[in-house]
């Protein structure tokens, strides 16, 4: 059982290194910056939010999260988020107005029934509503032949730069330095089996305890240590549009179905200065077209069922390249085979910021052995 002891007898300051500056090595930097005697340095290889953060579609969420351990992981996250928002003092375009979707197909409808009765069964609150009232939540939508709707009212979106900003900026407050272009290479190893510095194009940074949240980065760079990180290649597509007047006016998210056998359903959401987001699939499918021809066919499906949207322009995004561990469960916890290092490495990050943040300080800085990680520890991967 790896923790990290600190040693209180001196005023030597705990040095922390948290390599990736998206919103998962944000929030645990903020909540590190907020306790006594530690020095924080953040090392992102990029711009803040430049890797899967800034391709997030940002649903916070614990529709599609199982089995229920991790369902309700995401569910306290995603409660304790306000307070996330109110305690960083600043406009993150937080909005909570739950998510809408429906289903034109008798298979695919079964299949949100079912769904429904699971979450229900864990208490997420999501319920069955007909058409009539599909309409009155979005009287914009022409959906058609509506077989099952459903609302799962405490759903929300975010903009994840804003946050990634917001959290910098509360660290530095704190005197958390922060290294943008700042790629880390290796880890150090001493001879007693730990990381003693980070190796980076400034030349070493030394640190007692280094966290790992650069996402699809981490399997590289935690082998420098001896630790095996599986993960699977996942790439995503989410295309923007140029600001449009108000389309959505009271969801946060829309799954559209799909329009036809051969495509994807879609999602839908709308930013506070007016660009919409548009991805398909479920949030873990695989997309690598990110084509302006893929971007425009998004839009049209969009436009099938929002037709106040026909006068949008399609932007595409380059591919994002997504966290995600080999088994699609977060990977959280010190390693046995470096123990000072802690990895942080998630799919659905966004959600989870606020909490993996507070309770990977209480690991790390108290050495605290949370009982509530304990399905998602790095030791149930082989170590080579």
């Amino acid at each position: 059982m790896a923790t990290i002891d600190r040693d209180y007898s001196d005023a030597q300051k705990l040095k922390i290194a948290v390599v990736g500056a998206g919103i998962v090595g944000a929030s645990i930097a903020y909540h590190l910056s907020r306790r006594k005697d530690i020095a924080v340095t953040v090392l992102e290889r990029d711009e803040p939010g430049a890797g899967a953060s800034g391709h997030s579609f940002a649903w916070l969420n614990s529709f599609g999260k199982d089995p229920v351990s991790y369902h309700h992981f995401n569910r306290r996250s995603m409660d304790i988020w306000g307070r996330f928002a109110h305690k960083l003092g600043t406009d993150l375009n937080l909005h909570w107005g739950g998510e809408l979707r429906w289903e034109n197909t008798p298979e695919r409808a079964g299949a949100l029934h079912q769904r429904i009765k699971q979450l229900q069964a864990w208490g997420y609150p999501i319920c069955i509503i007909s058409s009539d009232e599909l309409c009155e939540l979005e009287p914009g939508l022409s959906p058609g032949p509506v077989t099952t709707a459903s609302f799962s009212e405490i759903d929300g979106r975010v903009d994840t730069l804003k946050v990634i900003e917001a959290c910098l900026q509360r660290a530095r407050e704190s005197g958390t330095v922060v290294h943008t272009h700042t790629p880390v290479t290796e880890l150090c190893i001493n001879g007693r089996g730990k990381i003693e510095a980070v190796n980076t194009p400034r030349g070493e940074i030394s640190c007692d305890v280094v966290v790992l949240a650069n996402g699809v980065a981490v399997t590289v760079l935690a082998a420098t240590a001896g630790v095996y990180i599986p993960q699977q290649n996942s790439p995503g597509v989410v295309v923007r549009t140029d600001p449009q007047p108000r389309i959505l006016q009271n969801v946060s998210v829309l799954h559209l179905p799909p329009i036809d056998k051969d495509r994807h359903e879609i999602h839908l959401r709308q930013s506070a200065d007016g660009t919409l987001a548009i991805g398909q699939g479920s949030q873990e499918s695989v997309d690598q077209d990110d084509s302006q021809e893929h971007a425009d066919d998004l839009l049209s499906r969009a436009v099938h069922y929002l037709p106040t949207l026909a006068g949008a322009q399609a932007i595409p995004t380059p591919v994002g390249y997504r966290p995600m561990p080999i088994d699609e469960l977060p990977v959280i916890g010190f390693c046995a085979a470096a123990p000072n290092l802690y990895i942080a490495l998630m799919h659905s990050g966004v959600t989870l910021a606020p909490l993996v943040g507070e309770l990977a300080t209480l690991e790390i800085v108290d050495g605290a052995r949370v009982e509530m990680l304990a399905p998602y520890r790095p030791e149930r991967f082989r170590t080579e």
